[in-house]
This record gives structure tokens, C-alpha cells and sequence, in this order.
């Protein structure tokens, strides 16, 4: 899809780049076609310059280039052709606020999972997150990434394609849970875990030792990030049914990712019935 888009081009909105494949100028290749588009010479020109640019930032893999200049809700066109790259994250935390730490991070690339746990192995991910190049998160650019660089006290260079923007531009709001919902996910043992249930978890863990309590909070981290493979799938597909790229351009959704790790529904209900 990203090499079909014009939207990234200066002076290039939606109306215009639907003007543009309505010309059958349909990608990046096309731009010998624009005399038919309408277009001034003027425009013209800038796309062909852009076109040029967007080219050799393709081909050095660089996605900043298309991250910095298309809107936030249009990220997920960067998808297919950075797939290779990408990281699915997610962490959990003792709370919201500046003075909280980081308790677990969750990374899937698709294929492998990896979980970091403070006390354990958490300095590891800054290594680990060096493989990738784009960062897909639910709410990740207001909270897990930021978060993440204060913690660590590091910028990270990745860019990032936050679910939050793009699922609520398809109609899909009020957390990932219900957009997980809405989008026909079931979290099974899991269902009614929420982020405040894991400091919950954390806490059972660090006061009593309880290593299912710390098991079902990596099982709980662990989902988030599973999950957020097929939404960014699903919210892929349903952003280009609106085009003609559809029957070309869709992804298959494969098979769900087998958590490696249960959670307990003792240590859950024995936390709910102290707790709530």
C-alpha cells in the first residue's frame, strides 16, 4: 500500500490522491501518466520530486521518512512493506504517574516472543529492541514508549504505528479491550484482566513470592501483544476495502499465536475476592 500512497506528498490530501488513482496513476512507477490527472504542472512536479525521494527511502528501509509525514490514523500503510521490521509492544507498569516502574515488557515480532521482567532480564530489551525498526503499539506513543524512554533514560529512533489512531478513525474506540471485542477477539481466562488488575498481579508477586501471580501477569502482557498482531491486521484490511487495492492488497490473517504462558484462575479469583 505504501508505495500507492500520495497522501505523504506536501499539499496531497485524500480528495487529491483519490483524484490521482482515479487517473490510473496507481503507484510510485505511474508518474510518467500525470498529464491526464488535472493536476498543475506545478503539483505535478512536487510529486515527482517526492515520488523520487519516497523511492530511495523504500529502498533503504527507512521507515521515519513516511512515518513523519503522513497522519497518525494513516500509519498502517507502512505495514506490509516494513512487516519484516516490526515489533509488537507492550508493557505493564506499577501505575501512571512519573515515580512508577516498569514491571514487564511483552515484544512479538510476529514469529517469537520475548518478555522482560524487572529484577530479571528488564535491561535486555533495550538490546533486544535494536532488531527492529517500527514499533506497533495501542495507546504506545502517548504512554509505553514514552514511558520506556524515561525509565531507561534513552530516545528511541523506531517508528511507531499506534493502533489507538487508526482503529479509532475506523470507528473503534475505548481501549483495547473493547476494541479486541468489537473486533471479535475473546482473551478467555483472561477476560475482566485489566491494566490495573496487573499491579495487582505484580504486587501478589512481590509481597508473597507468588510466581503464578507473576506467570498470569507475563500471560496477561504477553496477550496484549499477540492481540495486537491481528488488529493491526484487521485494521489494515478494513482501511483499504475503502480502495481499490482490496482483492490485491489484503493480508491473510494467520493462525493466532499459542501463548506461552496460562494464567491462574485461582491466584485471579483469589485477588478479585481480596480486591473487588
Amino acid at each position: 500500500m505504501l508505495i500507492n500512497t500520495f497522501i505523504h506528498i506536501p499539499g496531497i490530501g485524500p480528495a487529491t490522491e483519490k483524484k490521482i488513482w482515479q487517473s490510473n496513476i496507481l503507484s510510485w512507477k505511474d508518474d510518467n501518466n500525470f498529464s491526464s490527472s488535472g493536476l498543475s504542472a506545478s503539483k505535478i512536479e512536487n510529486i515527482k520530486i517526492f515520488t523520487e525521494q519516497s523511492n530511495k527511502h523504500l529502498e533503504n528501509n527507512n521507515p521515519n521518512f513516511f512515518e513523519a509525514l503522513l497522519p497518525s490514523n494513516q500509519h498502517f500503510r507502512l505495514f506490509p512493506e516494513f512487516r519484516h521490521s516490526c515489533a509488537y509492544l507492550d508493557i505493564e507498569t506499577t501505575g501512571l504517574d512519573a515515580s512508577c516502574q516498569i514491571t514487564t515488557i511483552a515484544l512479538y515480532n510476529g514469529r517469537d516472543i520475548k518478555y522482560f521482567i524487572q529484577g530479571k532480564n528488564l535491561d535486555a530489551f533495550l538490546d533486544e529492541i535494536q532488531k527492529y525498526s517500527v514499533l506497533i503499539t495501542y495507546n504506545g506513543r502517548s504512554f509505553d514508549i514514552p514511558f520506556i524512554e524515561e525509565y531507561f533514560n534513552v530516545k528511541l529512533p523506531h517508528s511507531q504505528i499506534d493502533l489507538r489512531y487508526i482503529l479509532k478513525n475506523l470507528g473503534f474506540k475505548g481501549g483495547l479491550k473493547k476494541c479486541e471485542k468489537a473486533l471479535g477477539l475473546d482473551r478467555e481466562e483472561l477476560d475482566g484482566v485489566d491494566g490495573y488488575f496487573a499491579i495487582l498481579l505484580w504486587n501478589e508477586y512481590r509481597r508473597n513470592k507468588n510466581q503464578k501471580a507473576l506467570e498470569t501477569l507475563l500471560a496477561y502482557n504477553i496477550e496484549d501483544v499477540i492481540n495486537l498482531e491481528t488488529l493491526m491486521i484487521k485494521a489494515y484490511n478494513l482501511n483499504i476495502r475503502k480502495t481499490q487495492f482490496f482483492e490485491t492488497h489484503k493480508i491473510a490473517e494467520p493462525p493466532k499465536q499459542k501463548n506461552p504462558l496460562k494464567a491462574d484462575l485461582k491466584t485471579i479469583e483469589m485477588l478479585k475476592h481480596r480486591y473487588y
